[in-house]
């Protein structure tokens, strides 16, 4: 068992689920939602979101000491993410209530074929200047989760220069607005011991078109590396070595939130068990599967009980 700390969002989600009007045209746009019209939907869904406590739910699931840090208000849409992540069995201790604020909040449109379009309105969960990094002093994690935090480098420099001082590791998995602070993002990295990315996401940090020539520069900055490419599977490079792996199940996707989040949690929670580097991959493979074919970001989230089969995987020399 490890303590973890995942750092990012938490998020009210609300889902609006109709299989008739939320059908989609080629151009991947909901092509049945008029402007004036009014639409009647099947179902209304109300879960909780945000990257860090869907890692979070992962690793208390996998028996890990989980931990959360974030911020909310003191509002009905707060109250429901203590309560989910209690029910959890995740520590909130660390969570900042913040006033004259409200709780982020993110309402789904989700399309019968498992895609979204999200709506989100962050309040809280984006004033990541109020977290306070010396609080891990007292937790002494083994490992920190970092999600977004919004393109707040500042507070990402100095937890992650907290966590080294304990010792702590670091897994990463930056957003759109630490990829837009380049130069800052490649001096962070040097503190990282798992980079999380995707192939789009690669090509803004490093150069190369291959999974291959990007996986094997970034593998530069950071000892362990994992790039992922929706259905074509993902890459993953670590101590010279680099696995290619295909999907572990071609199934109906319901929803597709949280399936990022379920494969890098379920990465960490098996590589902070000891497995290799394979067998976390293939975990890591097995929660992202799971989760999309539910809706919700945690409703499918499995544990190190599960079992697994084999799935396509290659060593690359």
């Amino acid at each position: 068992m490890a303590r973890i700390v995942s750092i990012g969002a938490a998020l009210q989600d609300v889902y609006l689920i109709d299989h008739d009007d939320f059908g989609t045209n080629k151009r991947g746009f909901f092509n049945q939602l008029e402007l004036g019209a009014k639409v009647d939907i099947d179902e209304v869904k109300f879960t909780v979101g945000g990257g860090a406590t869907n890692a979070a739910t992962t690793f208390a699931r996998n028996e890990h000491e989980s931990i959360f840090m974030g911020c909310i208000a003191n509002d009905p849409a707060g109250a429901a993410i203590i309560d989910k992540l209690d029910r959890e069995g995740i520590d909130t201790s660390y969570i900042n209530y913040l006033d004259n604020v409200h709780t982020g909040y993110s309402v789904l449109l989700l399309s019968p074929t498992g895609e979204r379009t999200i709506l989100t309105c962050r309040g809280a969960s984006a004033k990541f200047d109020t977290i306070h990094p010396k609080d891990l002093r007292s937790i002494y994690p083994d490992w920190l989760y970092v999600t977004t935090l919004r393109g707040n480098m500042n507070i990402l420099d100095q937890l992650f220069a907290q966590a080294k001082a304990l010792n702590s590791k670091i897994m990463f998995n930056p957003g759109n607005l630490e990829l837009q602070s380049k130069r800052k993002l490649l001096g962070l990295l040097s503190d990282v011991d798992v980079l999380l990315v995707n192939k789009s996401e690669a090509k803004q940090i490093v150069e190369g078109r291959t999974l291959t020539e990007l996986v094997g520069k970034l593998s530069s900055y950071v000892p362990t590396v994992i790039i992922t490419d929706g259905n074509q599977g993902a890459i993953a490079a670590s101590e010279g070595r680099i696995v290619r792996i295909g999907i572990y199940e071609d199934v109906k996707v319901k929803d597709s939130t949280g399936a990022g989040d379920a494969f890098g949690s379920g990465f960490l929670a098996a590589f902070a068990d000891g497995k290799s580097l394979q067998e976390s991959l293939i975990f890591a493979s097995a929660n992202s599967t799971s989760v999309v074919q539910h809706i919700g970001s945690k409703a499918g989230i499995i544990n190190k009980h599960k079992r697994l089969h084999p799935m396509p995987m290659q060593e690359i020399n």
